[in-house]
C-alpha cells in the first residue's frame, strides 16, 4: 500500500525549476532511497513534502490525506518525521533536554528509551553541542522517533559520519524497518543506499527518471546518464 506520494509536483526558485512534474511513491513498510546528482532537487522535494517549501504545482498525499502546502507542524502531527542534512539540535541544552522539547514526549523515561535505542544514552547529561557529528545525527533520529511517525524522512543520515557510526545508523534503520517503520532516505553514500534500500528512486533535474530495486538502478542507462556516466557499482561517493 502506498503511504506517501507526490503527484506531478513542481517548484521553482526564480528562474530555476527545482522540481518538474515530480511523481514519487513510497510503499508502507519500505526503505526507499532517493538519489541523484547535486542540484537534482532531492532536498527541495523533502522540503515540499514536509511543508518547509510551498509547491507551485501538484499534490502531496500521506495515505489518502492531502497535505500539500500544509505547515511543517501540521505535517509532523499528521505522521511525517524528518531529519535534516545539517542537524537541527539545541547545542546549549543537554542531550536529554533536547529530547524533552517535542510536545509529544511523555517524560524522561520515554526520552531515555529512545536515547538507549540509538546508542547515546550515556551522553544524556552532556551538552548536545559537544557530541560528534554522527552522534548528533543519532540524537536527531531519536528526537524524531518520539513522535512515532508513520513515515521517517532522513536527509543524508550518513553524510560526514565516520564508518562506525554509519554502521550504527544503518542498524537502527534496519531494526526500525523490521518493526514496520517506513523510510524515505536521501543519501550520496551509494554503499549505504544499495545495502539498505528496497527501492531507489533517481532524481535528475527535478524529475524522477528511474525507480526500482538496487540491482536494476545500478545498471539503468538513465541513471548512469544522470551521473554523467559514472559507474555506480564502483563509486560510493556520488
Amino acid at each position: 500500500m502506498t503511504i506517501l506520494r507526490t503527484d506531478s509536483v513542481g517548484k521553482a526558485y526564480g528562474g530555476v525549476q527545482a522540481l518538474d512534474d515530480c511523481t514519487l511513491t513510497v510503499e508502507e513498510g519500505s526503505v526507499t532511497g532517493l538519489i541523484g546528482p547535486n542540484g537534482s532537487g532531492k532536498t527541495t522535494l523533502f522540503n515540499v513534502i514536509t511543508g518547509y517549501a510551498k509547491a507551485d504545482a501538484g499534490e502531496v498525499y500521506l495515505s489518502d490525506t492531502k497535505i500539500t502546502n500544509a505547515a511543517p507542524d501540521k505535517v509532523f502531527n499528521a505522521g511525517i518525521g524528518r531529519t535534516f542534512q545539517l542537524t537541527r539540535i539545541f547545542p546549549s541544552l543537554t542531550v536529554l533536554e533536547n529530547m524533552l522539547v517535542p510536545s509529544r514526549i511523555s517524560g524522561r523515561r520515554q526520552a531515555m528509551e529512545q536515547l538507549e535505542f540509538v546508542g547515546i544514552a550515556n551522553h544524556a547529561g552532556e551538552l548536545a553541542g559537544t557530541l560528534s557529528y554522527g552522534q548528533r545525527k543519532l540524537l536527531e533520529l531519536a528526537y524524531v522517533l518520539v513522535a512515532d511517525p508513520a513515515v521517517i524522512l532522513l536527509d543524508e543520515p550518513a553524510g560526514g559520519v565516520n564508518p562506525t557510526l554509519v554502521g550504527q545508523i544503518a542498524a537502527r534503520i534496519k531494526e526500525l524497518n523490521a518493526q514496520g517503520r517506513t523510510f524515505l532516505i536521501v543519501e550520496h553514500n551509494m554503499e549505504f543506499v544499495m545495502g539498505l534500500c528496497d527501492v531507489i528512486a533517481v532524481l535528475d533535474a527535478g524529475t524522477v527518471v528511474a525507480n526500482g530495486p538496487p540491482d536494476m538502478i545500478r545498471t539503468d542507462p538513465r541513471v548512469l546518464d544522470a551521473y554523467l556516466g559514472t559507474d555506480l557499482a564502483e563509486d560510493d561517493e556520488l
